[in-house]
């Protein structure tokens, strides 16, 4: 059984708003890339972000929490590199 990939509302939002492309890629990375391990792709943040796993997607960061008795990654936060860490 592999991981599930949930979005909030306000993440579902935020990929809205970016390029239709890299949308996309953002996607195929979850899917393909953190399905099997969400821990080996990602990176755990540290202080007042410490909850939240961050996963690199060229100029684009993924938050997200890790959800072990689930199975769930649910994604927070989609967003640029220059501003993904001020909306948290």
């Amino acid at each position: 059984m592999g991981w599930r990939i949930k979005f909030t509302p306000q993440s579902e939002k935020e990929l809205q708003k970016i390029d239709k492309k890299e949308a996309q890629r953002i996607i195929r990375f979850l899917r393909e890339r953190t399905s099997p391990a969400p821990r080996e792709t990602g990176k755990r943040l540290k202080g007042q972000l410490r909850e939240f796993w961050r996963y690199r997607v060229g100029d684009y960061r993924i938050l997200a929490r890790i959800d072990d008795k689930e199975l769930t990654i649910l994604v927070v936060h989609v967003g640029h590199r220059d501003k993904i860490y001020t909306k948290t």
